[in-house]
């Protein structure tokens, strides 16, 4: 039933904001596209899904020594779970890495907590990323809302953190659950806390895994200039650093199936009425949609072939 929700909102979101732009233009702008800037994207997407899979590794450090699955079957959970996040929700991709890490060994809270920290620092880095670029784009509008979303984003960060560094802020956390009569949850809790908080060891790892992150959302925004430069929108540089964190913020709520129809809705909204037409605008959102899938293609093929490792078959931890 969710799912069947969850698909419905995206198709409703998609045809709303397509009837908006009107398809018959929509289809215009897509076919005037030229398709040298198209090709710079594609290898774009490549470099950064290469990145995002090397700094999960580098997360893997807090691991207990010795669980520490093989390089190319890290490399494969990854790719392959990239390939699911186009048919699932962002979190239902993750849930499948973590337990596609735990099926080598890894307990599951340990591979749990490493798709965690992977996830909040990508949301840290596309709130630096964007806090850097807004007040250096003047002209951009709705600066006010951008500021508090880029802020909720931090605090959530913030949050994250605290439990990371802090015994006492853990601890809180396991008193919360306790609260919650469910012997499970409280298992759960304990586990998990206590994963997360091997990361407050790996001060190094972290800080490197950050800067992996600030480049890898760097360049998910020039990916979405170079899909502009190809459709012909005349933006300033520095307007599509202040605009995109947002819009790749928006993306990660789970309400739809893979972002779809929430990011023509945040195109939509920060993009046209700058300038920009909306036919235009609706065609960038889809080809940058398209792009992440495109990125995503070599988990497909590793997917099809079916997993390596005995481990992945038959063992469960």
């Amino acid at each position: 039933m969710k799912r069947l929700l969850r698909l419905l909102v995206a198709v409703g979101l998609t045809a709303f904001v397509l009837y908006k732009s009107d398809p018959a233009n929509v289809l215009h702008a897509a076919a005037g596209a030229d398709l040298r800037w198209i090709g710079v994207a594609v290898a774009l997407v490549l470099f950064d899904r290469t990145l995002m899979a090397l700094r999960w590794i580098d997360l893997l450090s807090a691991l207990t020594p010795g669980t520490r699955p093989p390089f190319p079957a890290v490399l494969r959970i990854f790719f392959v779970s990239s390939f699911v996040s186009n048919f699932v929700p962002g979190v239902a991709a993750d849930m499948y890495r973590a337990y596609a890490l735990a099926r080598h060994d890894v307990h599951l809270a340990e591979s749990t907590a490493s798709v965690l920290m992977d996830r909040v620092l990508g949301v840290l880095s596309m709130v630096i990323v964007g806090a850097c670029a807004l007040p250096l784009a003047r002209d951009v509008g709705l600066q006010q809302g951008m500021a508090w979303s880029l802020g909720v984003a931090f605090a959530a960060c913030v949050a994250a953190a605290t439990v990371v560094f802090s015994e006492r802020a853990a601890l809180a956390v396991v008193r919360l659950a306790r609260a919650v009569p469910w012997a499970a949850l409280h298992r759960i809790a304990l586990a998990l806390t206590e994963a997360v908080r091997r990361y407050a060891n790996h001060h190094v790892e972290l800080a490197r895994v950050l800067v992996m992150s600030v480049l890898v959302q760097a360049i998910r925004v020039l990916q979405a200039w170079c899909l502009g430069e190809a459709l012909g929108i005349e933006l300033p540089l520095v307007v599509w650093f202040a605009l995109v964190p947002v819009i790749l913020l928006i993306m990660q709520i789970p309400v739809t199936i893979n972002g779809l129809g929430t990011t023509q809705l945040a195109f939509d909204t920060l993009f046209v009425g700058r300038g920009v037409s909306a036919p235009h605008v609706f065609a960038l959102s889809v080809l940058f949609l398209v792009l992440g899938v495109v990125g995503s293609l070599p988990g497909g093929v590793l997917y099809a072939i079916g997993p390596s490792a005995p481990a992945e078959r038959t063992g469960t931890p």
